[in-house]
């Protein structure tokens, strides 16, 4: 199953980038569209890419964008605002422009624990994104990534960030367990598929080599950046309580909604992760390989030549 020509809604965002790098250097030609272009300066160098401005929200000018594709990749996801519109709404349009311009092949990037009966409502929207996405009988496949890191990221460069402006925080739900993947994985393992008859109808939970608590993921923020951070728990209630007053300050660095979402692991089974290493011949990233890397900025120089020198780089 050759495929030439892909659209990748979503495509100017944090993951959406290495897909590109990837997919243009297999001369594939792809078609991103964004609301606004020159947000996509990184995409626009690359040379199968074409970067369109567009409101994927509206069937017409979603037809534009999927004439001549012969694949699609969808990686619309957001951690607050309207979960309906961007999970469940716009999973029903792409399959219906797809269905339209008979295009059968649909790759979809969920969330780990997505279930239409999750904890919250984000949980919840993104498993009714899959149950549209697997009964639309379109070839689909489905990737439920951990939270994902990497240059760039929204995850380690905000603690990082944190632990450089205050001298203390107190942390909501201290204990919640992460297994973090790395960003280019993520991207590996969604081109191999795209081409792939065997990933047809299947779902992937995507995770890396190990298992971090939400405090220990901090405190390594911290502790690579150079900077002596204080971290207190929180109980739950208190975890609660802080989640309902960050919802409602400028920049929502939390919401009750995301406190819901970490009430559940965010974690694969061994089995899980070996599988996904073998099925996609991927060497799973550990973070500690890569995160002092791009979090070098925040840190003394010194310290980050350090880490460069043990990472062999």
């Amino acid at each position: 199953m050759k495929i030439n020509n892909v659209c990748i809604i979503g495509g100017s965002g944090f993951v959406g980038g290495h897909i590109a790098h990837l997919l243009t250097a297999q001369e594939i030609n792809l078609r991103v569209p964004t609301r606004r272009r020159e947000r996509a300066k990184s995409l626009l160098v690359l040379p199968t890419a074409d970067v369109v401005e567009a409101d994927v929200h509206d069937p017409t000018e979603l037809d534009q964008l999927l004439v001549g594709m012969e694949a699609v990749i969808n990686l619309v996801g957001i951690l607050n605002g309207d979960f309906v519109s961007e999970h469940v709404e716009l999973p029903k349009k792409i399959v219906a422009a797809c269905k339209r311009n008979k295009i059968s092949r649909l790759l979809h990037v969920s969330a780990l624990n997505a279930n239409i009966n999750g904890a919250s409502a984000y949980l919840r929207s993104k498993g009714e994104g899959e149950k549209v996405i697997m009964e639309s009988d379109l070839k689909a496949t489905i990737f439920r990534p951990s939270v994902i890191f990497g240059p760039g990221d929204s995850f380690l460069n905000l603690f990082a960030d944190l632990a450089r402006r205050l001298p203390m925080l107190p942390l909501a739900s201290p204990n919640a367990k992460l297994q973090p993947i790395y960003v280019e994985n993520v991207a590996q393992i969604i081109v191999s598929s795209l081409s792939a008859p065997t990933t047809i109808g299947q779902s992937y939970d995507l995770c890396g080599p190990k298992i971090y608590t939400l405090k220990q993921l901090v405190e390594y923020a911290a502790f690579i950046t150079g900077h002596d951070l204080t971290i207190i728990g929180l109980n739950d209630s208190l975890s609660y309580l802080q989640a309902m007053v960050m919802e409602i300050l400028p920049g929502k660095l939390m919401t009750r909604d995301n406190y819901l979402s970490l009430k559940v692991d965010s974690i694969c089974s061994c089995d899980e992760a070996k599988k996904l290493a073998t099925l996609f011949d991927i060497h799973p990233t550990e973070l500690e390989e890569v995160a002092p890397l791009y979090l070098a900025h925040l840190m003394p120089r010194e310290r980050y030549n350090g880490f460069r020198d043990r990472a062999g780089r």
